[in-house]
């Protein structure tokens, strides 16, 4: 399974901006050492592996960017097609084909 998720805490941030990359780091930093598959971009990080070890990290990755706020906002999107690996880069790359041509 991919899942695609964004979490950040409410009730706190990073200064007048109302930037969250400090939580948001903590979050990432759970997921790189997760050992799974992923990729962070702009507004989501997606992490692929089997639904246990998945949930797992967002759980985890969830608390880390909480820590310190009394709330948390969680946006989480599943791609779930058992039998697949490796889909996190095959999906791009089927669309990217298409694009040219092939």
């Amino acid at each position: 399974m991919i899942v695609a998720f964004s979490v950040s805490p409410a009730g706190g941030g990073d200064g007048a901006d109302g930037g969250v990359s400090e939580a948001v780091a903590r979050a990432v930093r759970v997921v790189r050492e997760s050992g799974l598959p992923h990729e962070t971009n702009a507004m989501f990080t997606n992490v692929e592996g089997e639904w246990d070890e998945v949930m797992d990290v967002v759980k985890r990755a969830v608390e880390a960017a909480g820590e310190g706020s009394p709330r948390v906002s969680l946006v989480l999107k599943a791609d779930i097609r058992p039998g697949y690996e490796g889909q996190l880069s095959a999906k791009v790359e089927r669309v990217e084909r298409r694009l040219s041509g092939d």
